[in-house]
Formats: structure tokens, sequence, C-alpha cells
């Protein structure tokens, strides 16, 4: 019988001097500009100016047999975040809700998971952890096993953190949106270099879609939030979707739409295969870009409107630079839920 993967709920960190520098930099940094982490990567990467458009990466991958490192890799040379790795530690955050098989539309799949692990190491990366907080399941051995993660984690020697049970840190929410005047987050989020937000291309039965911004989420710790955080439903989703963005920071998205997931999601829908990946520095503009693949006006989804009220990203079209695939030829229309009314999202 296959072994468990290590799961550390006790990582690293700096030590108690450094790391209280490193949250005076991060609130002074939130200031001045929220999508902007602080001291660890060069800000003409990830601070563009604000009269900058955003670029955004759509990259073809018909299927999960492939070698998806390169594409991604790609990715990152075009968005410029390739020369920078060097050295640097990066967290891993995919979306795993449920137990469910990785040919399942449900959780990030496990192949996406390595593709981006080789990738960040290929280019120099000091270390590469994967870490989530599952919303609905307190053991995160049994989503590790069902989707073929575990398997993943053992044959590339990846150490996973539990960020349900990590240490955590509380910081001002700089946006307030929900109401909650803080914001609690694991170490190791807030001392990583790199923070990649690996989520899925999914429709949500309530929040419109899950992508990049929502896929955060499951950084907040089970331990302070509970299961399955429903203190972050009855604050709100939209408003905690832009809450935990700005607090967070996070340096980078990349959205696995080989198969995605239309109608009742994130866990009751049907697959849809629209085999694409989707990547940027800046997640409103990811999102939203995924949002036109699959169909949706990004302006009519609350949180990424928000988001763009508040100046954490571009949402509009003509302010988003798209390479790789353009928007007509690689969007694939997503079903919404049947009583969810299509022009409430659906583009025209």
């Amino acid at each position: 019988m296959a072994h468990k993967p290590a799961i550390d709920t006790k990582p690293p960190w700096l030590g108690r001097r450094e790391f209280l520098r490193g949250l005076a930099a991060a609130a002074a940094t939130l200031a001045a500009g929220p999508l902007l982490r602080p001291l660890m990567l060069p800000t003409e990467v990830w601070a563009a100016p604000a009269s900058a458009s955003p670029l955004v990466h759509v990259a073809r991958a018909g299927s999960y047999d492939l070698d998806l490192r390169q594409p991604i890799l790609a990715a990152l040379e075009e968005l410029g975040v390739a020369r920078h790795l060097r050295g640097k530690n990066v967290v891993l955050k995919p979306n795993l809700v449920e137990p469910h098989a990785g040919d399942a539309p449900i959780n990030t799949h496990p192949e996406v998971v390595r593709a981006a692990a080789r990738a960040f190491l290929a280019l120099g990366a000091g270390s590469v952890v994967v870490a989530e907080g599952a919303g609905h399941i307190r053991d995160p051995h049994d989503v590790l096993e069902a989707s073929g993660l575990g398997d993943v984690l053992r044959q590339e020697r990846l150490r996973f953190v539990d960020l349900n049970t990590a240490p955590f840190a509380t910081l001002a929410n700089p946006t307030r949106l929900s109401g909650l005047k803080n914001i609690t987050l694991p170490r190791l989020l807030l001392e990583a270099d790199l923070v990649v937000s690996l989520a899925k291309m999914k429709t949500h039965h309530w929040a419109g879609v899950t992508l990049s911004m929502k896929n955060l989420f499951g950084t907040l710790p089970g331990s302070v939030y509970g299961w399955p955080k429903n203190a972050l439903h009855m604050a709100g989703i939209h408003a905690c979707c832009v809450d935990i963005t700005a607090t967070l920071a996070p340096n980078l998205a990349i959205v696995d739409g080989i198969v995605g997931m239309e109608g009742d999601g994130p866990i009751m829908g049907q697959p849809v295969k629209a085999g694409l990946l989707v990547m940027g520095t800046n997640l409103p503009a990811v999102d939203a870009t995924c949002c036109r693949l699959m169909g949706i006006t990004p302006e009519r989804v609350e949180h990424l409107r928000l988001a763009a009220e508040l100046g954490l990203g571009a949402i509009a079209k003509d302010a988003i630079r798209v390479r790789g695939e353009s928007l007509e030829t690689a969007a694939v229309r997503f079903a919404l839920r049947p009583d969810i009314p299509a022009q409430a999202l659906l583009l025209k």
C-alpha cells in the first residue's frame, strides 16, 4: 500500500523579527497598491502603472496527458515572471474541494499541479510547496488520495501543507467590503515569495463563477473560520473574494480549464472540455478573461466588478492584453444553473 504523503502542519518560517518586518512592509504596500506583494519580486512585474493593461496568457491544452509544463513555461516567459524565479519560494494553492477522482471537473487536476511545480523548479525556484485548506472536509488525506494528487506529491517529492491547521497570523483587512475588520492567513503564504492561485474553471451557484479569486477561500484556516467556512459565506461571498485578494495579494493565477464545470457548480455541475490554461499576474484580469472564454459577462460578476472599482485589477475587455489564443477562437460557452436567468451573466 502506498504511504500517505507527508502533510506538514508546522512549516518553517522566518524569525519573529524578520516576520514582523515583513508584515509591516505588507501593510505599507497594501496601502499603496493591494496587488503588490512586499519586497519579494521586482515591482515592474507585479505593480505596473495604473495606465498599463494587465497581460493574460491563454494557452490551448487539449488533454491532461500532454506535457503541460511547456504552455506554463511559455506563459511565465510571456508574463515576465520566468527570469525572476531563481531561489524563490513558491506556494501552489490548488482548488481541492471534495474527494473525487482526478478526471472529475471538481478539483484542480493533479497533472496541472505537477506541471506547474516542474515549471517553477526548472526556472530555478528554491522550493515549491503545495498547500490547501479544503472547505468541506477536515482530513486532507481523503481528497489528496481520491483526486490522485497524493500520488503526484509522492512522485515529485513535493511537500503538502494543510492550510486549515497551519500556523497563522492576522492582518488588517484593507478593503472591509465584508465587514470583517481582519483577515487571518497562514504564515506560509505571507512569507512566500510567490503565491499561485492554481484554480479550476467552473461556474458557481452563488458566485456565478469560481476562478482564481474565489479559489482563495481555501487559503483561510478552517481552525479559525470553521468548515465549510460558513463565516465567510455569511459575511458575503463576493465581498470576501475581494477582501481576501486584497489582503493576501497573490502574485499569479493559473486556471485549469482543460476540463471545467458548467451548470450547478462548483461540485454538482457537468464537465466541459474547454481545453485551456489561462494565466496572468493580475487575478481580476485573469478571471475576467476566463469569464469571456466561458461566455459570461465579467462586469455582471459582482466580485469582479467590485475588484475593478477598488483598483485591484482591470476587467474591461479593452483594458486587458490577451496573448496566446484569442478570445474569439478559444471561447467555449458554459451553461449556468437552470434557475439562473441567462441574461444575468451570459454574454449576448
